[in-house]
């Protein structure tokens, strides 16, 4: 019975260490798409576990009867202000009505404004939405979606020494949604799954331009993985190998070896998230193209 009631204290008292959630209010304003603010209160939150926003979004606002539209809002939501509008009459209009409402208004991306123009010493070209003009960045990132697309999975190895990078891996480590990450920054990615049954294609070992990336992970957390998969796919006993422990291992160890013989460079995935490995390989290719 102590047992029990011991028990029953330590979920009570693990209840009570939580952090309470604190639900908030939060109105992003731009002058463009508003992407760039989501991704900065999504980076913003995340180091608050308990922050729960909000979010009003208030996108291509470029118009005084818009923002004075967005602004009775914000008065009837009252909450933070992150905003990135161009138009000085526009954010001074934002501003004076923010400062009346007694409502933090942040314009986030002034720091960087400010530092970029000091150290470059030439003048802001003030152009709303400037990021996402259809130019020859967005025509690079376009044509890259296509390609990784075109060449997941092993596809079309004959084409391969046109990308960028090449990821090479095991089963279940993530190389298509990190090549598909890549690919939205206009980095053309293609991936060679290894499985035991195949060599690899022979064209990835006579490649010269793209950097081949060799990803791995600890076998006890392919093997969950893969358990996984074959539940969601109904497989039941008709692949019990694709997820032994012991046969990953070997996978695994064969893959290590044909990185270090080739001496590619390798990236552990057992702990990364598909934005940390995509951040990881484009240091990697980074460096490569400045030596």
């Amino acid at each position: 019975m102590t047992g029990t009631t011991t028990k029953a204290q330590e979920k009570r008292a693990a209840r009570k260490s939580q952090p309470i959630a604190t639900f908030f209010h939060v109105h992003l304003v731009s002058d463009s798409t508003g992407e760039t603010l989501n991704a900065m209160l999504k980076a913003t939150t995340s180091q608050f576990a308990a922050a729960k926003p909000l979010e009003h979004i208030y996108a291509l606002i470029r118009s005084r009867s818009q923002m004075e539209k967005t602004l009775a809002e914000i008065e009837a939501s009252p909450g933070l202000v992150l905003y990135t509008v161009i138009n000085p009459e526009l954010r001074r209009l934002l501003e004076i009505r923010c400062s009346e409402l007694q409502t933090p208004a942040i314009s986030v991306l002034d720091p960087l404004l400010h530092a970029f123009k000091d150290y470059l010493g030439l003048e802001q070209t003030a152009r709303p939405g400037a990021q996402h003009e259809l130019n020859d960045a967005y025509f690079k990132r376009i044509g890259a979606l296509d390609y990784t697309l075109s060449h997941d999975d092993g596809q079309m190895t004959w084409d391969l020494e046109t990308a960028d990078v090449v990821l090479v891996g095991v089963s279940r480590t993530s190389k298509t949604p990190t090549c598909m990450y890549l690919a939205n920054r206009g980095v053309k990615a293609a991936n060679i799954p290894l499985v035991p049954t195949a060599d690899p294609p022979q064209e990835l070992f006579s490649l010269r331009k793209p950097l081949i990336v060799g990803l791995v992970a600890s076998p006890e957390r392919l093997s969950q993985i893969r358990e996984s998969r074959l539940g969601g796919l109904n497989a039941g006993d008709a692949a019990e190998d694709y997820s032994d422990l012991e046969l990953i291992r070997q996978e695994v160890l064969r893959a290590k070896r044909l990185f270090a013989k080739h001496r590619w460079p390798v990236i552990d995935v057992t702990r990364k998230s598909v934005e940390e490995t995509a951040a990881a390989i484009l240091t990697k290719l980074s460096a490569r193209q400045n030596q």
